[in-house]
């Protein structure tokens, strides 16, 4: 083997790519054998990390947005000594193996966040870096800054493509986040060949364009270079950083370097031990390792526990200076609530004109704001009608980083990636608003939040038809049942103010998941019979809202806007002397934690049942049952005031009373 200590633990990363992908018989080695060395002089000299503590609060973060390359972030793990096994390198993409395909959070020591949807990486890199700024403006230390972590993220081509990096790139650029610093692996190949056929654009002007600090490295294996690039990227004042890194894809192989070949697939037994031959590598044994190569990667552990110690150091003295806001920013990052954050708590009182729930929602939020300082959020341009604002709160601008009301702009998908990265970087609890309809534009970072299990709340408002005159394209039908599809994610639709207050209250104590709520534009009667709702009864996701009897005739279940047309419609035939019970159903999710003698109590079998919902039927099917009765909606609205709409697809209380009579006369 020839080079220098550092050539080599360049090389044995590359080789132990190979070596996995080949073993597993699926993977890309491509990307983690171009981008080796730009990983190894970030890891190795500029990094700062404690691989025995991966949790460290003063660590930097660096996030693999092309998590495709995954197995260059695990060797990275392995030799600067996480605890992540050369056992565990040979199980690259096995059951149970700490090395999965793609990069899972809280599965891997040392990931800080799940990649794979190209793109996502990084926003939530850039949500790590407006946390570390508002951590810092939050708490700055009594000399030296206690949160000036740099957020490094390795992106690529796709990366580069995918919209939602544009969206975050844009809003990081204004933002001026100067301690977020992006690796761009430029080697100009995606699966389909040559980025030539789709992706000629000017990466670099375009990130100038957005107020980025743009500096360029020729050659992705001089160190020299990358080295002064990176020295550069961290003395930046006022600016993200992209660094454009020339790299070759699969580095090392005569016959697929510079290849989409080397993208996706092994590069195949015979290639690999050309590979091998031609970067002066062992072929046997696999998986070989150098020790000084491991002797070298492994100052990292001495180089991690000295710079701990120096944080520590930083921490003890802030914590006797400022005791209180030492101890508020412990509770932050270990998820606390304050002590008595809910203790008086005024419900709504009963009122027929009522009000939207959105309108509820952003009296709650305020109120809880002012409960729970670390709780921060905003609205893709929609603040004034999703009512998020943070009345007093300051808004987080670049200077102004103490700001808790974030301005994402029209950027849903970038604002559920930053979200993440908000909610994994720690401390915060973080917020973000959109109409329902417009849900779809930040799929993807949800189901990635959901994925995580992060504490992120989404709030979306106009949540029906109800949104009336806007016509079809901003009434939402079947999002909903797509929501409530995704595993791990609440969705919560609340009948009133009262059970907004309860859902908002609820939201907060989860740490296992998001949660959406699903809020009205139009007002709602705040109903007599929410008024002594616990918040435990939404917290359990259905209850009994109004009881006709133990054991009635029908059970009608609603949720959101429908809920008081049925109860106005059950009342109506009580006073016929028939027995009717009204179920309220926020959260078909956290109803199906409960237990199955809870769920009987509240749905007994045998029971006829109607579902009414100002949307999809698709998979009320669970609670309403085969022959159940549904009045929903599946078809598309139209521009019409929202009271013309209900009328015309059934969600009155007069049509609910005929159903009613209709239903029962069967039986």
């Amino acid at each position: 083997m020839k080079g220098n200590i550092h050539h080599l633990g360049i090389n044995t990363l590359r080789m132990l790519a190979a070596d996995a992908v080949e073993e597993a018989k699926s993977g890309h080695p491509g990307m983690p054998m171009g981008a080796a060395a730009m990983a190894y002089v970030l890891w190795t000299k500029f990094l700062r990390h404690n691989p025995r503590n991966p949790a460290w609060p003063g660590r930097d973060r660096f996030v693999l947005s092309a998590g495709h390359g995954s197995m260059l972030l695990y060797g990275l793990l392995h030799l600067t000594g996480y605890q992540v096994a050369l056992e565990d390198i040979k199980n690259f993409r096995q059951w149970g193996s700490l090395t999965p395909g793609h990069p899972e959070w809280g599965h891997t020591p040392g990931v800080e966040t799940t990649t794979g949807p190209l793109g996502q990486g990084f926003g939530n890199a850039v949500g790590m870096a407006m946390a570390a700024k508002f951590m810092d403006a939050h708490f700055p230390g009594k000399e030296e800054p206690l949160f000036d972590n740099k957020v490094y993220v390795l992106a690529g081509d796709g990366d580069m493509m995918e919209g939602v990096s544009q969206e975050a790139a844009s809003l990081a650029g204004h933002l001026g986040l100067d301690n977020l610093i992006c690796l761009y692996d430029d080697n100009k190949i995606s699966i389909e060949g040559s980025t030539n056929i789709a992706f000629t654009e000017q990466v670099g002007a375009r990130f100038a364009a957005c107020g980025w600090r743009v500096l360029q490295v020729q050659d992705g294996n001089d160190l020299e270079e990358l080295e002064a690039a990176l020295a550069k990227a961290q003395q930046s004042s006022g600016q993200p950083v992209l660094i454009t890194v020339k790299t070759q894809i699969g580095y090392g192989s005569p016959g697929k370097a510079n290849t989409a070949a080397a993208h996706g697939e092994p590069l195949g037994a015979a290639e690999l031990a050309r590979t091998k031959e031609a970067l002066d590598w062992p072929q046997e044994p696999r998986f070989f390792v150098p020790e000084d190569v491991r002797c070298e990667m492994g100052k990292c552990l001495e180089r991690g526990e000295e710079a701990e110690k120096e944080w520590q150091q930083k921490w003890d003295a802030f914590a006797s200076c400022h005791p209180e806001a030492a101890l508020q920013c412990s509770c932050w990052l270990k998820g606390e609530l304050p002590i008595d954050w809910d203790a008086d708590v005024i419900p709504f009182a009963p009122d027929a004109k009522g009000q939207a729930t959105r309108a509820a929602s952003g009296t709650i939020l305020n109120w809880l704001a002012a409960a729970v300082p670390n709780l921060l959020g905003g609205s893709a341009d929609l603040a004034p009608s999703n009512k998020t604002y943070l009345s007093g709160c300051g808004d987080f601008q670049k200077g102004s980083y103490e700001g808790r009301n974030l301005h994402f702009g029209v950027r849903e998908h970038a604002m559920g990636s930053i979200l993440n990265g908000l909610a994994l970087f720690g401390g915060l609890r973080p917020y973000g608003a959109t109409f329902l309809s417009f849900a779809d534009y930040m799929r993807p970072a949800m189901r990635l939040a959901a994925l995580m299990k992060l504490p992120v709340v989404y709030v979306f408002t106009h949540d029906s038809i109800g949104v009336g005159e806007d016509g079809p394209t901003h009434q939402p039908v079947e999002h909903l049942a797509s929501l409530r599809c995704l595993p791990g994610l609440a969705v919560v639709r609340p009948a009133d103010a009262n059970e907004t207050a309860a859902a908002w209250r609820h939201a907060l104590r989860q740490h296992e998941g998001p949660v959406a709520l699903a809020l009205s534009r139009q007002n709602l009667p705040v109903l007599e019979e929410t008024t002594i709702c616990p918040e435990e009864s939404v917290a359990r996701g259905a209850y009994i809202l109004h009881e006709g009897a133990e054991r009635p005739e029908l059970i009608m279940i609603a949720s959101g806007s429908e809920v008081s047309l049925a109860l106005q419609a059950a009342k109506t035939l009580e006073a016929e002397g028939r027995l009717i019970r009204v179920v309220s159903m926020p959260c078909q999710e956290w109803f199906a934690l409960q237990p199955a003698s809870f769920q009987r109590s509240v749905l007994p079998e045998g029971v006829p049942r109607m579902v009414v919902e100002a949307a999809s039927s698709f998979g009320w099917e669970r609670y309403g049952g085969a022959g159940g009765v549904y009045v929903t909606v599946d078809g598309f609205g139209a521009s019409a005031p929202a009271e013309r709409l209900f009328e015309h697809v059934g969600l009155t209380a007069e049509n609910l009373t005929e159903q009613l009579r209709k239903t029962l006369a069967k039986r």
